[in-house]
């Protein structure tokens, strides 16, 4: 009887470390080109300012230094730091290749195979080209290097076991939807470009469920649970035209965070503003105003309601949850 009881502590044990053991080796990641084209640290620039790169890896608030490590993020799993993507060759990533840049940003997956956290929305970013890819690490490397690497992550027990993020990215893992369609206008498909894919609009205005993932059902439906409590409306567009928004109106409001009725976005929106997309062309954020409006790629955008924007809205806090953050 004592043996039949001692198996049964024992037996579960031994599968939980049977399944442990081959998570751990179950590879992943694809092999990344032996070379690359020359990058352009201008170009490289610009593409960081889109994907949120500079917003997230930065600690503005606490005026820390570009790209050192940005501000930790509380959430239901545990608190996340974006970590030091200077090219210091201790604190930051110094020491990775191209090759480690790439499969980090387009897969998730660190230069010792393991896989990154999702807080890092590498997801957003698998449909970056090689020349993207070589234009960002380009930029990067122009960057003073800074010698403070950014705190760990507070992550508990399960969450802390890096190779169960494995049947994570099984479930939830996809490529972006940012090729061009045929019979659609330029900016329609530049915006569902930036939208999808670099700008990543859906890591904070779509639900998640509690595995983490996104909540296919709730696509820019709105987040109530952004870390810290914090909540990123939905950009629906129905919503969006019902509150008065236009193209003209919501790329102003993306170049400048004022609102139509003189207000301003308030919490990380304005940091995403000032950080990112303040620095993006015209074109740019009208192409994503486009998109936003017209997302089945009509080419009719009706007239906004002629309502002001409610105050409200400029007050809600998006959190820079997956601005692009990971390690």
């Amino acid at each position: 009887m004592r043996g039949l009881i001692r198996l049964s502590f024992v037996f579960p044990a031994i599968v939980a470390g049977i399944g442990a053991g081959v998570l751990a080796l179950w590879p992943i990641g694809e092999v990344e080109p032996a070379s690359f084209p020359s990058g352009d640290a201008e170009r490289g620039a610009y593409l960081a300012r889109a994907s949120g790169c500079v917003s997230c890896h930065t600690n503005s608030a606490a005026k820390g230094l570009a790209l050192a490590g940005g501000a930790p993020l509380d959430t239901p799993f545990g608190t996340f730091v974006p970590p030091n993507i200077t090219p210091h060759r201790e604190a930051g990533i110094g020491r990775w290749t191209v090759q480690d840049f790439a499969k980090a940003v387009r897969q998730g997956v660190s230069p010792d195979g393991d896989p990154y956290y999702p807080v890092f929305t590498y997801s957003f970013y698998a449909g970056f080209t090689d020349q993207d890819i070589a234009d960002l690490w380009e930029a990067f490397r122009t960057v003073p290097a800074v010698g403070d690497a950014a705190p760990p992550h507070d992550v508990g027990f399960p969450f802390s076991f890096r190779s169960g993020l494995k049947l994570w990215r099984a479930a939830y893992l996809d490529t972006p939807d940012t090729d061009a369609l045929m019979g659609t206008s330029s900016p329609w498909n530049r915006g569902r470009q930036l939208v999808e894919g670099a700008a990543h609009c859906a890591a904070c205005h779509t639900g998640r469920t509690l595995a983490g993932g996104l909540d296919d059902g709730a696509r820019f439906a709105g987040n109530d649970s952004l870390p810290g409590g914090s909540k990123a409306p939905p950009i629906l567009s129905d919503v969006l035209l019902a509150k008065g928004w236009g193209v003209a109106n919501l790329a102003y409001a993306l170049q400048s965070g004022i609102l139509p009725n003189g207000d301003a976005f308030g919490g990380s929106m304005a940091e995403v503003v000032a950080e990112g997309t303040s620095f993006l062309s015209d074109a740019d954020r009208e192409a994503i105003a486009t998109y936003l409006l017209d997302p089945e790629g009509t080419g009719d955008i009706p007239a906004p309601a002629p309502t002001p924007i409610e105050t409200p809205m400029a007050g809600m806090d998006h959190s820079q949850m997956d601005m692009g953050n990971g390690n």
